[in-house]
């Protein structure tokens, strides 16, 4: 599974495809408090759930605060079989708030 730092996604913002994603797996209260543009939220104990969908997409990029529940929500679905997951593990939107970047509300 590919890992990356969660700054390095600003580069991503408004070039994804429409079968990438950027997953983050807060709880629904911290994604509505503020999340990445564009972002898709599911719950980290709930990724398992929608592997079917999450498999037919090309890459999946997977982030929490700051890295832990990513970790787990991607090594759980890798574990179901699934390779187009990058990991951001060590970094997550602690970091992308640190660095004033931009944050959709709900």
């Amino acid at each position: 599974m590919k890992t990356i730092a969660m700054l390095e996604l600003k580069n991503l913002l408004g070039k994804l495809g429409t079968n990438e994603v950027i997953l983050d797996v807060r709880e629904p209260d911290e994604f509505a408090a503020g999340h990445v543009p564009g972002s898709r939220n599911i719950p980290h104990e709930e990724v398992t759930k929608h592997a079917d969908e999450l498999r037919k997409l090309k890459t999946i990029y997977v982030h929490c605060m700051g890295g832990g529940r990513a970790g787990r929500a991607s090594e759980a679905l890798s574990k179901l079989g699934l390779t187009n997951i990058v990991c951001i593990s060590g970094s997550g939107m602690r970091d992308w708030l640190a660095a004033g970047l931009p944050v959709e509300k709900k």
